[in-house]
């Protein structure tokens, strides 16, 4: 046989990182295409080389394996896992199974980018078939470009180009069959990775989440068939379920942004101005890893670095306090529990809690941003870091810093019933709405009806937010003027 037969018939292995699906997933379709025998593998990577993975996505990870594990029987294949040096298994899988080529779709984090390249040139180097595509984004960071050929680091002109440039590519289907090689390579047991959280803080998240590709179509329907229908406002409201929620299914690639995209095109109920609003969210985690793409030290460095000289304060106590939601503050109190209880938490909680930490505490954005790394089942090292970054009014495009969210009314005016407070801070349930964003501030009888004593069922607040505000303001002008 020569070579040329024995290469078109021998193995291709298909590697899976962050995009845990076989719907939309051109390196799968792509080799499924060939009609060559077919490898899954999904490699958990050292964390020296990728960074560690937070609490809260490992247990996602695990169930989203499950997931993909069964969607690869039912095409007649199996997902192969393997741990260690991605460029070691590889060449592992390679020598044991006869593989002659491997593809995969691109990452865009910085540790991904590093480690493809150099896997690329070396693979290459053996001899190997290395293809690479398309698909954790819709646009790819390095081809949208300003006028004058450089990145972008203002969201609205973004979002005009990336409008202007038309439909991102149409998603293709997932394959029916995959042909297996001989004899498959050894697996290790998922079981053995010690993937689940080893506290009991994740005993709730399956009452919220359902990992994997099938839960992720069912999301994307429901969203399409209904939920979208009045987004503009729904998305703000911290009482109800007004958003897709399909953003830990986009940061394990479950779902593709472009498969969402898609979905949102002629729909005859939903109002236009509502899917703009919702694509716009999407183009918005396109922009960030534009940023990131331009700017890989983003999630340990303020883009505008004169904030490094901002005097954050050390708050170990008060840091504390925050992420246990016992600041005192409702509805900061509120984000920072369903965070811990259900890995997610309310978009806009998610801006409140995050101008709470950074400007009334005058704590470094990075340690919040490491903090939901850890705990958000959507974690996303992009969107995470642009997302502090903008809070925190050190960022591209940012909020200004000196726009302080006042916690009681933003509480007021994104909850104006309590009914996310009452839900995640149960001991407030019984106060009146008209007190329960600032309980401190009722008077004694409503707290006893109300079954509250101050600094024992519920915590006074931590600081003075109109003091803590001052000094914030005064932080900024000290760099501002020293600029």
């Amino acid at each position: 046989m020569d070579d040329v037969h024995q290469r078109e018939l021998s193995p291709i292995i298909v590697w899976f990182r962050k995009d845990l699906r076989t719907d939309d997933n051109r390196a799968l379709v792509s080799a499924a295409e060939t009609g060559r025998p077919i490898i899954p593998l999904y490699i958990l990577e050292d964390d020296a080389e990728t960074g560690p993975l937070g609490e809260a996505q490992a247990w996602w990870l695990h169930h989203s394996l499950m997931a993909l594990s069964a969607q690869m029987e039912a095409c007649g294949s199996r997902i192969v896992l393997m741990s260690g040096d991605a460029e070691q298994v590889l060449r592992g899988v390679v020598n044991d199974s006869g593989a002659t080529a491997v593809f995969w779709n691109r990452r865009y984090d910085p540790a991904g980018i590093r480690i493809d390249t150099q896997l690329k040139t070396a693979l290459s180097d053996d001899g190997l078939e290395i293809a690479s595509f398309s698909g954790a984004l819709m646009h790819e960071p390095s081809r949208v470009k300003t006028k004058s050929g450089g990145p972008y680091r203002v969201y609205t002109p973004f979002w005009r180009a990336v409008e202007a440039g038309g439909e991102p590519l149409e998603p293709v289907d997932a394959p029916d069959k995959l042909h297996g090689p001989e004899k498959f390579p050894r697996s290790e047991s998922l079981d053995d990775w010690g993937l689940l959280p080893k506290l009991e803080w994740a005993a709730d998240f399956s009452q919220r989440w359902e990992p994997g590709e099938a839960a992720a179509r069912e999301k994307l329907e429901d969203f399409t068939d209904g939920t979208i229908d009045g987004y503009r406002q729904s998305r703000e409201r911290t009482w109800e379920a007004g958003t897709s929620r399909l953003s830990p299914h986009l940061a394990m690639g479950e779902i593709s942004p472009a498969r969402i995209w898609h979905a949102t095109r002629g729909l005859s109920k939903a109002d236009f101005a509502d899917v703009i609003t919702f694509r716009k969210e999407l183009v918005w985690r396109e922009f960030a890893y534009h940023l990131l793409f331009h700017n890989p030290d983003m999630p340990t460095e303020s883009l505008n670095r004169k904030y490094d000289r901002l005097g954050w304060t050390a708050g170990d106590k008060d840091f504390d306090l925050w992420t246990k939601g016992l600041t005192g503050f409702p509805i900061v109190d509120a984000g920072m529990r369903e965070l811990w209880r259900y890995g997610t938490m309310h978009n806009r909680v998610r801006m409140i809690v995050g101008s709470f930490l950074v400007k009334d505490l005058l704590i470094d954005w990075r340690r919040g941003e490491r903090w939901f790394r850890d705990t958000l089942v959507d974690a996303d090292p992009a969107s995470n870091a642009m997302n502090w970054q903008w809070v925190a009014g050190c960022g591209a495009d940012a909020s200004p810093f000196f726009r302080v969210f006042n916690p009681i009314t933003q509480g007021e005016k994104f909850d104006s019933d309590g009914l996310y407070v009452r839900e995640h801070v149960p001991e407030l349930a019984e106060m009146p709405s008209e007190w329960i964003h600032h309980p401190f501030d009722a008077p004694a009888d409503v707290l006893a009806k109300a079954g509250v004593t101050l600094g024992e069922s519920y915590p006074r607040p931590i600081v003075d937010h109109a003091k803590a505000r001052d000094r914030a303001l005064a932080a900024y002008r000290n760099i501002k003027d020293a600029a």
